[in-house]
């Protein structure tokens, strides 16, 4: 089963999710998680080295580092493609809006 994660579009965190919503949950945080930031695993989430990168740079970067990342913390799922995409209000902010899609793994749930 393929899954789309839009990090344009926020989604509320729910404590105790099961299945299907509890993977796709944790690939938006470590998604939007900067490495070096939680206490106790500072390898956990994305190395910010694609930060003030040209963005076709910063998008290999991201894309490269999302993949390894994902897939080592949430064994569940293979990552199919990471894409980007703008924000309609901020087009010129320089931002990368990844959309992740993932195909979860059989058995997995």
């Amino acid at each position: 089963m393929d899954a789309i994660i839009d990090t344009t579009k926020s989604a509320p965190l729910v404590i105790g999710e099961k299945g299907v919503a509890e993977i796709l949950q944790n690939v938006r945080i470590i998604l939007s998680t900067i490495r070096g930031t939680v206490p106790f695993d500072r390898l956990f989430g994305l190395n910010a080295i694609f930060v003030d990168k040209p963005l076709p740079e910063a998008m290999a970067e991201f894309r490269g580092d999302a993949i390894q990342t994902v897939e080592k913390y949430e064994p569940r799922v293979k990552v199919v493609s990471v894409d980007f995409k703008a924000k309609p209000d901020d087009a010129m902010d320089g931002r990368l809006y990844p959309v992740v899609r993932v195909r979860i793994k059989d058995g997995a749930i």
